[in-house]
């Protein structure tokens, strides 16, 4: 399955759902193929108008350049996800949004998806082992991308 990992950059996470056997909707590799269109003058740090267009599905014209921006980069990741999992009050380390509007307003939008969804409060390095223990037993009961297509069939 396509798992949308929250922090969307968070390499941990990614990992985790790596290791799963699943495949990690990431921030990174959408910013990846941003930097390889041409469309882009000076990448990463123009917003395309396709961004502009997906954001404003979401959010009002009025709304800060930022979120907007922020917003319209982060939807596609909604759009692939068949899962996710939320990491909530993780230190930076694990991945930032850097803005606390989109922060909530993206982890409201994956709610609304109504896709399977585990949120996790980070905890602190005492309870790590349990934190990361929760995340693979969500992640293995779900099914991986062979066992869906056998299922349909």
């Amino acid at each position: 399955m396509k798992i949308l990992v929250y922090p969307p950059n968070s390499l941990i996470l990614a990992d985790l759902v790596e290791r799963a056997g699943h495949e990690a909707v990431v921030l990174m590799r959408e910013i990846g193929e941003h930097v390889r269109d041409a469309e882009i003058d000076a990448p990463p740090i123009n917003v395309t108008e396709d961004d502009l267009k997906r954001a404003l599905r979401y959010v009002s014209v009025e709304e800060p350049a930022g979120l907007k921006g922020r917003i319209g980069l982060l939807t596609p990741l909604l759009d692939k996800a068949e899962a996710s999992v939320i990491l909530s009050d993780a230190p930076p380390t694990y991945g930032c949004m850097g803005c606390a509007v989109a922060d909530e307003f993206f982890k409201f939008l994956i709610r609304q998806r109504k896709i399977p969804t585990l949120e996790i409060k980070y905890e602190g390095k005492e309870k790590l082992e349990e934190t990361v223990k929760g995340i693979m037993e969500f992640l293995v009961q779900l099914p991986k991308e062979g066992e869906i297509s056998e299922k349909k069939g």
